[in-house]
């Protein structure tokens, strides 16, 4: 209940004049910041509640319009000797923590991070140094329709020999005979090859054969670089799952291929190279042979230099 005698109204009167003479002299002295003795906060805080409210738009926390000044203030009051302490100004609010990291629990969907990219060109088992199967990688060429090659061919030719040997030999691509049957080198060039083979002191079944492509070009034509783009990652595939210690590239495509050189083969040839670690021998391909005889001698040098490498001593000459 207010207390509206004339009696509570004169002391109201005289109280907010005192606080009007108060909050003139804290606007001269100390700007904007509200400074109220702890005694004449208890006087109004006992007083009508609409001085509470009136006092608190004066700081501004009302949402009524603050009152308008006085056009006649009345005279100024001198401060007190002792001014009234001045209240300790407010601590800046905490920045906003950034919210702690939620640790998994029952019914919360964690998801599962994402598969390690896989090189490019790298086949499954190939990548992270991992040795993969001849048969993983068969599986993974598939029924190959990743060039032109795949409509024109009758079998694809993936390669043919000891899964573990530790002499390979590359060739350029299949041709009319190996595209018939699926084996590699079954042809003219085919029965030069396994004679050089022998004469190097292995059969066939010792050693692995394959090829850069596995489908025949139409009309024995060379590979182009698409198709070669397309087949290369099988063969280095192939070539990790067997982990040879030679590898012998028969004719430019092959050794132009694995060494990543476009030096002619005739340049190339009968020099020791390295491919992923593996020795690896350039030499004549066996159907250039059969068209230039002369070469065989500079091919079974070449093939000679192989044999030494591998502790072989020499048969007869193919």
């Amino acid at each position: 209940m207010i207390d509206d005698t004339p009696e509570a109204s004169q002391d109201l009167s005289a109280l907010l004049d005192d606080v009007r003479r108060h909050l003139l002299w804290q606007e001269e002295a100390a700007g904007r910041v509200l400074m109220i003795d702890a005694k004449a906060a208890l006087e109004l805080q006992r007083s009508a509640p609409s001085l509470r409210a009136r006092f608190a738009r004066t700081q501004g926390t009302a949402d009524a319009a603050p009152q308008p000044r006085p056009e006649a203030p009345p005279a100024r009051v001198p401060p007190p000797s002792t001014p009234p302490a001045r209240p300790e100004a407010p601590l800046p609010r905490p920045p906003l923590a950034s919210p702690a990291p939620r640790t998994p629990g029952a019914g919360m969907r964690v998801d599962a991070p994402p598969p390690a990219s896989r090189p490019a060109g790298a086949l499954p088992g190939t990548a992270n140094g991992e040795r993969p199967t001849l048969d993983e990688v068969r599986r993974e060429l598939g029924d190959c329709q990743r060039c032109k090659l795949c409509s024109t061919r009758k079998n694809l030719v993936f390669g043919s020999g000891n899964p573990r040997a530790e002499l390979v030999f590359v060739g350029e691509g299949p041709g009319e005979h190996e595209d018939l049957q699926g084996v590699p080198f079954v042809g003219a060039a085919g029965d030069l090859l396994t004679k050089m083979i022998g004469a190097m002191g292995y059969r066939r079944d010792d050693v692995y054969i394959c090829n850069v492509v596995k489908c025949r070009p139409p009309g024995n034509r060379n590979p182009e670089p698409e198709e070669i783009a397309s087949c290369e990652p099988f063969l280095r595939a192939q070539l990790a799952a067997i982990q040879p210690k030679v590898v012998v590239a028969l004719g430019k495509f092959a050794a132009q291929t694995l060494l990543r050189d476009s030096t002619p083969i005739t340049r190339l040839r009968g020099n020791w190279r390295t491919y992923e670690g593996i020795q690896l021998m350039p030499t004549f391909h066996p159907a250039y042979l059969l068209r230039s005889p002369a070469e065989k001698r500079k091919a079974w040098e070449d093939l000679q230099a192989v044999m030494k490498a591998l502790g072989k001593q020499p048969g007869s000459r193919a």
